[in-house]
Parts: C-alpha cells; sequence; structure tokens
C-alpha cells in the first residue's frame, strides 16, 4: 500500500483539439506506463469513436509511476472531454482529483472551454497548472499567449510552462509541477471505507464495474460493501488499478484511483456520484449534481423487433453517462422507441453513433426539441418535452421556453460576422470584452435557436476559429404554434414540431420543400402539406410516376385509348388509398434544414 503522500491526482483540462490526448501520450511515454512497442497516438481514446473524431468522449483514467528526487510518486491521471457537452464529465474527473492541467493552445489561446474549465477547476479550489501546448508550430503566439494567461486568469507568469506534447518538449517539467504543486491527497486509511464512484462500466462476468476514487480506508476483495445512494449490498469480487487496462491487484488504500467488480446485475444500483462504504450509516461523499437534459428526440429501432436490444443499450450507456436520460414513448408512425434527453446535439449524435455501433442497432431519430413549460388557463402547468404533446391553443394561458447565457469567444476580425449571426437568431447582446488577441461576445439565446444549426454557422463564418460556451439561464415567455406535416393527409408525429408563431409559415414551406426532394415517388401523386390548428399554411406534391399505358398501341381509335387512360386513373386512386409512404431518416433531417 503506497504512502499517501507520495500519490497525485490529478486531470488534464483543456479546450477541445488543444492537444489533451496528445499530452496523456507523452505522459505515458516519459513515466514508462506503456511500452514503446505497444504505444500509439490517442493511447487512451480506446472508443473508436473517439479515434475517427479526434475527440475525447468518455473520461479515462490511469496509473503512472514516476520517481523524483529518489522517490516514487503514484500519479493517477483522469482524462475528461474538451467539448461543451461533456462538461458533466469534466466535472465528475474533478471531483476525484486535487489538481489540473490546464492546456492552453499557443495557436490559437484561451478558448471558451479554457475559460468554462477553469472557473469548473477553481470553483473545486483544485491547484492549477497552467501550460502553453503547440510552442512548436511557426505560428504559435507564445508570448501573446502567456499575456493573456497572467491578465484573464491572473497567473503568474512563472508558473506557466511552455510545452510541446507533439515533440516532447517540457513533459519533464510537467510532471515535476505535478509532484511539487499539487498536493497529496487527504483522507485517513485507518477509518472505514469511503469510495466515491465517478464512473462505471459493465461487465458480462463481474457484473458492474464501478471506477472509484478511495477518500478513506481500504478496500479488497470479498469485502461486503453498501451503495448508499442506492441501499445495495454485494461482495467486491475483485479490486484493481488502471495501467491504462484494467489490471487486479490486492487491495486499494485511501487516496488510490481504481475498480471494484461488485457483481451487481441491475445497473441501476450503482449510480455515478454514489459513495461506496463498508458501513451503511456512513455519511455520503459530495456527489455530482443531477443535470437536466436540455435537448430531447425520440430514437426508434428501425426494425420493430429490435426494442427490447434498444432498451436494454441504453440502460447500460446511462450505466457510465450519467447525463443520459430516457423514457419509452410510441409513435404511428415509428411504433415503439424512446424519447431521449441529452446536454447537446453534439451527446445526441455520439449516443446515437454508439447505439448503432456498440450494439448492431439501425435506428432514426426525430428532429431535436426543448422542454417548454405551459401554463393552462385553468391555472394548471404542464411541462411539454414532445410537440405531440402540446395542448389545444384554446386552452393556453402563455407558454415559457428555456433560455441560454452563451459565451462565443473569437479573433477580432470576425467580430461583425458573428454579430450579424446572432442578429437572425432572436438574441439580446449583453456583453463584448477584449482578452488580448481575443474578444469576449455574451449573448442571451433561446435554447431552440441553439440547438439547430447555431453551432455549425458559427464554425462557418469564423472559419472555425469562434468557439462556444453556454449554460442555461432561466425560462421566459415565448409565442409558439404547433407545426404539423402531413403525408398523404395523413399526420406525421415524428415530423411535428414546435416553431415560433410568425416563422411557422416559413419554415413549414421550407420542410415540405426539402421532403419533396428525399421522399421517393410513388404510383401515385402524394401531398405534402404543412398546417398549424388545422390551417394548411404550406403544400407541395410528388408527382406520380406515369407508365405509358398507350405504349404497344400502334393505331386504335380514341376511345379504346380514353378506356385504357380511365382504367390507369382508377388504379392510382385506388392505389393512393391503400398505398403507404415509408420515411426514410433522410426526412428527419430535412426538418432541421430550414434555411
Amino acid at each position: 500500500m503506497p504512502d499517501s503522500q507520495n500519490i497525485r491526482n490529478f486531470a488534464i483540462i483543456a479546450h477541445i483539439d488543444h492537444g489533451k490526448s496528445t499530452l496523456a501520450d507523452r505522459l505515458l511515454e516519459a513515466t514508462h506506463t506503456i511500452p514503446p512497442q505497444a504505444m500509439r497516438s490517442q493511447v487512451l481514446d480506446n472508443m473508436e469513436l473517439e479515434r475517427e473524431r479526434g475527440i475525447t468522449i468518455k473520461l479515462k483514467a490511469v496509473r503512472m509511476k514516476y520517481i523524483f528526487e529518489e522517490k516514487e510518486y503514484e500519479l493517477n491521471l483522469i482524462d475528461t472531454p474538451g467539448h461543451v457537452d461533456f462538461a458533466y464529465e469534466v466535472s465528475r474527473s474533478l471531483a476525484a482529483c486535487e489538481g489540473v492541467i490546464l492546456v492552453v493552445d499557443a495557436t490559437q489561446g484561451i478558448q471558451a472551454q479554457t475559460l468554462s474549465n477553469y472557473y469548473l477547476a477553481a470553483g473545486q479550489h483544485l491547484k492549477i497548472i497552467p501550460v502553453i501546448n503547440k510552442i512548436d508550430l511557426k505560428n504559435a503566439q507564445i508570448e501573446e499567449v502567456k499575456k493573456d494567461l497572467v491578465v484573464s486568469l491572473k497567473f503568474k507568469s512563472e508558473e506557466i510552462i511552455l510545452a510541446s506534447a507533439k515533440e516532447g518538449i517540457g513533459i519533464d517539467e510537467i510532471l515535476q509541477a505535478i509532484i511539487l504543486r499539487i498536493p497529496p491527497p487527504a483522507g485517513e486509511s485507518g477509518s472505514p471505507l469511503r469510495a466515491l464512484i465517478f464512473d462505471s462500466s459493465y461487465d458480462l462476468h463481474k457484473g458492474v464495474v464501478a471506477y472509484v476514487r478511495i477518500f478513506d480506508g481500504q478496500v479488497a476483495a470479498g469485502e461486503s460493501i453498501f451503495l448508499l445512494g442506492s441501499q445495495a449490498q454485494t461482495e467486491v469480487l475483485e479490486v484493481g488499478i488502471f495501467v491504462p487496462q484494467m489490471q487486479a491487484c490486492d487491495s486499494l488504500g485511501s487516496g488510490e484511483v481504481g475498480y471494484l467488480a461488485t457483481g451487481l446485475k441491475e445497473v441501476a444500483w450503482s449510480r455515478v456520484g454514489d459513495t461506496v462504504a463498508t458501513l451503511p450509516q456512513a455519511k455520503p461523499l459530495h456527489g455530482y449534481q443531477s443535470l437536466k437534459p436540455m435537448v430531447f428526440l425520440g430514437i426508434y429501432p428501425l426494425q420493430g423487433d429490435d426494442f427490447p436490444l434498444l432498451k436494454k443499450a441504453l440502460a447500460k450507456l446511462k450505466l457510465n453517462d450519467a447525463s443520459l436520460d430516457f423514457a419509452p414513448e410510441s409513435s404511428q408512425a415509428l411504433g415503439n422507441g424512446f424519447r431521449c434527453g441529452f446536454l447537446g446535439l453534439l451527446h445526441a449524435e455520439i449516443v446515437r453513433e454508439r447505439l448503432a455501433r456498440e450494439y448492431g442497432l439501425k435506428l432514426i431519430t426525430t428532429a431535436p426539441n426543448v422542454e417548454y413549460r405551459v401554463f393552462l388557463r385553468d391555472g394548471s402547468q404542464i411541462s411539454i418535452q414532445t410537440p405531440v404533446e402540446f395542448p389545444d391553443p384554446a386552452t393556453i394561458l402563455k407558454v415559457q421556453e428555456p433560455w441560454m447565457i452563451a459565451e462565443i469567444f473569437t479573433p477580432q476580425e470576425y467580430i461583425g460576422s458573428i454579430m450579424q449571426l446572432c442578429e437572425g437568431k432572436r438574441t439580446l447582446f449583453k456583453n463584448l470584452e477584449y482578452l488580448g488577441s481575443q474578444v469576449r461576445l455574451s449573448y442571451e439565446i433561446p435554447l431552440a435557436e441553439l440547438i439547430i444549426d447555431f453551432y455549425d454557422k458559427l464554425k462557418s463564418v469564423s472559419q472555425g476559429y469562434a468557439s462556444l460556451d453556454y449554460n442555461f439561464l432561466d425560462f421566459r415567455d415565448t409565442e409558439v404554434v404547433k407545426l404539423e406535416i402531413l403525408i398523404a393527409e395523413e399526420k406525421v408525429n415524428a415530423l411535428t414540431q414546435i416553431v415560433i408563431s410568425q416563422k411557422a409559415p416559413a419554415i413549414g414551406r421550407v420542410v415540405v420543400k426539402k421532403l419533396k426532394e428525399v421522399l421517393p415517388r410513388r404510383q401515385f401523386k402524394v401531398a405534402l402539406q404543412a398546417a398549424v390548428g388545422g390551417k394548411i399554411i404550406a403544400r407541395e406534391d410528388i408527382p406520380a410516376f406515369r407508365r405509358d399505358v398507350l405504349a404497344k398501341m400502334s393505331g386504335g381509335d380514341y376511345t379504346r385509348k380514353r378506356k385504357l387512360l380511365e382504367k390507369q386513373k382508377k388504379g392510382k386512386i385506388r392505389m393512393r388509398l391503400i398505398g403507404k409512404v415509408d420515411l426514410p431518416q433522410e426526412a428527419f433531417l430535412a426538418v432541421l434544414e430550414r434555411e
């Protein structure tokens, strides 16, 4: 059992694409945690989706050994994602650490998530080690970025470490700073066990595997433990550490990071943020706040028989993604599925990709929407997460929608184009602040405007340089209507959406026009209509395929030709009555394309 004075627990935080994963690779190399022949880039990003996109999605833990001044230190790194949608993962990592390395790109400087993560770490009173990365690049602005860190985040110039994770520059200096600046973990090794679950996974043979940071006491295989939140009791099957793969060990003591194989088969019994203890009356550790999903969409299996598999897959994903929320729902057009809540669109996209890749599911997802508060004339209040739930307009007193405070970081030359973009999104300008070569723009914006295409357009108008961070602000009054889409005179609930009343006709015209482009033609004419409150506000028709029934006639009088044409016309009418229009995934994507 190592002396807790020789243990350091830390995380690496950064804006997306600032070199966090590459720095983790160099730390693993410098500490000889992974042999050279097994080394590869983004070694901690072991999910195929992470490697393809070049981003970290799931937090990872790994133990390293480093000798400094003839003492061996145990360094526990808990890697973190960088995208705003995964800020919850960052908060979970920080709760298990005493310090962080704040990585800033020398070519981009302070970005949205740089500042957000900094305040998250500072709020938990963690020791922050600033590192300027990518100093080897020709367009690196080292002095400007250093000045920004000193002015904006109040670091001292001499405590900023210059590094290049790609070239291995400054790695030993970072490791030594971890030992010298980050305090050792506090805790009593002789006290009863208390450990914080910061992540979980599921193993077919070991059951729920809880990833834990031991705060007090110690634990070994065979001991009985309690999960205080769920009141579950079980016996530990195995304890171990991450190197970075799981490796069993004899025991885990105060200050250490590792895993416990619980043998529990019910994933709901092991919740992220729960406390593991040997005494049921133990005081729970400070866990995590329950996050409220901000974006909702429906997920349906393409094959109805896959519904049980989808249910099981979502339950297992929720085990290590506490921010995922789902409940069953059914649709006349799509069958049985789930209404899922996410922190943002990237979060939703990643979950959908994982369901498809890890579980082989073919899925259809509906258009995203936000939660609305509806105040009824009888004095009651309801929350609406799906457009189908929207009540009769005659019963509504008022509707409120969620607003966010959005902070945009951008080089100064893109201020004009970004402000022009925001003007068309019902935003309220709050502040403009110059941070060295960067500018921070603050806006209040409805979440409904934020989730559709705002981020993509922000990247487009700023040539990829602008970054975005946002947080929930409050609910505000709005005027919205339920826009219904009818295909062949039948309402398609899955395409129904709630929109601003003034924009409804324009959005309706765009949607039916897009649907006309993506839906295949049939042997009969298909009417595409957009309606509000039973009134048709837009229409397009998909023309029928026309078979030339007169092609084989070389002659003959007109009455025979007319009989054939009349017969064809009656057949198309009959076909229209019994025909069915299948909806491809492109039909739901068309709802998003409003421009």
